[in-house]
C-alpha cells in the first residue's frame, strides 16, 4: 500500500514482522471474538487478526486508507471499516450481551490519553484492550503511588482496569520511525469494581484537581472541593501531595466529597 504517513493524524505505520507476531500472539484472537481495531493504517496487524477471526471492525479516520485497506483485507475475511474519529465513536454499539468487545490499536501519540479516557467511559462493554503507545505513557499508566510517574492517568485507569505492560518496541519497527520508544500494554477492565466510587464524575474532578499542580498539598489542591477538616475526617493528611495517595485513598476522598455534596443538596 503506497500511502504517505500524515503528521496531523499522528501516523507511524508498523512494519516489523517479528513485532507484529508478538502483538498478535499477545492479543490471542479467537473466532467469535468481537474485536475492533483503532487506526488500522496499512493493515499490518489487521491482516493477521482477520486471518484468525474471519470478521472484525476497524475505526479509521483517514479516508484515503479506506479503499486500499478494504481491498487488501477482502481475501482474508469480513472487515467492517468505520470512517470516523475514534474520540467520538460509540464502541459499545459493536458489543453484544454475550460477547463483550476487544479493542486493539496503535494509538497516535498526540491523542492517546483522550482516547483512553473515552474508552474508560465505555469500559462496561469491553473485555480487554491491547495498545501500542509511547513507552512513557505506558509507564505512567502502570505507575504506583509514590513514584514520579504516578499521576491522573495512573489513578483513573487503575480505578477501572488492571494495567499490564507487555513489552517495549523500538522506533525502527515503524515507518516513519518515531523519536521515542513505544510499548505494548494490556488493559483488563474490572468485572467487579475494586473500589467503591459513589460519583464517578466527582472522582474524576477530584483526581484532576489533586494533580493539576503537583507541588501543591491536598489542602491547597482540593480547596474548592473539601476543607482541611474533611480531608482529615476521610483518613488522609491534608499536608501530603497527590502522588502519595493510592487509588483506594482517592476513592475514599471522592466518596467523602460526594457525601458532603449530597447532604448540601
Amino acid at each position: 500500500m503506497n500511502h504517505r504517513p500524515r503528521k496531523r493524524f499522528g501516523q507511524n505505520f508498523l512494519h516489523d514482522a517479528g513485532v507484529i507476531r508478538r502483538i498478535v500472539s499477545g492479543i490471542a484472537p479467537k473466532p467469535g471474538d468481537r474485536l475492533v481495531e483503532i487506526g488500522p493504517g496499512q493493515g499490518a496487524i489487521t491482516r493477521e487478526l482477520l486471518r484468525a477471526l474471519g470478521e472484525m471492525d476497524a475505526v479509521e479516520l483517514d479516508r484515503d486508507l479506506i479503499g486500499p485497506l478494504a481491498q487488501l483485507c477482502a481475501p482474508l475475511g469480513k472487515l467492517r471499516i468505520h470512517n470516523l474519529d475514534a474520540l467520538g465513536f460509540d464502541f459499545c454499539s459493536l458489543a453484544q450481551a454475550d460477547r463483550p468487545l476487544r479493542v486493539v490499536g496503535n494509538l497516535p501519540y498526540n491523542i492517546s490519553t483522550p482516547i483512553l479516557f473515552h474508552l474508560l467511559d465505555q469500559a462496561h462493554c469491553i473485555k480487554d484492550m491491547h495498545f501500542m503507545l509511547q513507552r512513557e505513557v505506558v509507564e505512567r499508566m502502570a505507575a504506583e503511588h509514590g513514584s514520579k510517574t504516578y499521576g491522573r492517568l495512573s489513578v483513573m485507569l487503575q480505578a477501572r482496569c488492571e494495567v499490564i505492560p507487555l513489552f517495549d518496541i523500538g522506533p525502527g519497527a515503524f515507518t516513519p520511525a518515531p523519536k521515542v520508544d513505544s510499548a505494548f500494554v494490556r488493559l483488563l477492565p474490572h468485572t467487579t469494581p475494586l473500589y467503591q466510587i459513589d460519583d464517578y464524575a466527582l472522582f474524576r474532578q477530584l483526581v484532576t484537581a489533586a494533580f493539576s499542580q503537583r507541588r501543591k498539598t491536598l489542602r491547597n489542591a482540593l480547596r474548592s472541593l473539601m476543607t482541611e477538616e474533611e480531608i482529615t475526617a476521610a483518613g488522609q493528611s491534608p499536608g501530603v501531595r497527590a502522588e502519595q495517595l493510592s487509588v483506594a485513598a482517592f476513592a475514599t476522598l471522592a466518596n467523602a466529597a460526594a457525601c458532603k455534596s449530597a447532604s448540601a443538596s
